[in-house]
């Protein structure tokens, strides 16, 4: 099977099998906080072609400001903190997967902003569809725990945490396979099983 056929069996699974689940977040989100339900942000994908990526709502609507999120975020909500922490807002991605948008495996996708500070090693990079998960999202599993403890969090995030993810974004691509990408899959669920160490 290839990657992009794994890619539409499993999402296309993922997302007729956890439909109660994700009637059930979309219920919460609403009761708790209102209306939209889903958070929209436009990404580069590949061939750096901007798409939406979706996710469950998880800040207050009338909140703005940095791109970035740190622990202990005032912006986030009750609800959405939970769903951050067990990764529940992530689920709507699979469509985004489904759609051929993105890949269950691969580079993250960023925001156009930080993009093109690193054109160059994106150029490379974005050759493939970003993903759900990769190696960064695991490395990097409580990002906003360590970004909170930076004096400037966007500062760190774009010269330190950014040029690692794309190092390892790169060390992705010249050892890809559809086996690495069950290892990474298998890899990430154990750790969004894992308690998160405070």
């Amino acid at each position: 099977m290839g990657k992009r056929s794994f890619d539409i069996v499993v999402s296309a699974l993922v997302l007729l099998v956890a439909w109660p689940l994700l009637a059930a977040v979309a219920v919460l989100v609403w009761t708790s906080s209102g209306l939209p339900i889903f958070f929209g942000q436009q990404r580069a994908g590949m061939g750096f072609r901007l798409f939406r990526i979706w996710k469950f709502r998880s800040m207050r609507t009338e909140e703005s400001g940095r791109l970035i999120t740190v622990e202990g975020d005032a912006r986030i909500t009750c609800v959405g903190a939970v769903l951050r922490a067990s990764k529940l807002d992530e689920l709507p991605q699979f469509w985004n997967v489904l759609v051929g948008q993105m890949s269950l495996v691969g580079p993250r996708p960023e925001v156009p902003r930080y993009v093109e500070l690193y054109r160059e090693q994106y150029a490379r990079v974005l050759t493939v569809r970003p993903g759900i998960t990769d190696l960064a999202s695991i490395v990097y599993r409580h990002e906003d725990k360590l970004l909170s403890n930076a004096p400037d969090p966007e500062r760190y995030y774009r010269e330190v945490v950014l040029p690692d993810k794309l190092k390892l974004a790169l060390r992705y691509l010249d050892t890809r396979s559809l086996a690495l990408d069950v290892r990474i899959l298998f890899h990430t669920l154990l750790a969004m099983l894992r308690p998160q160490i405070h």
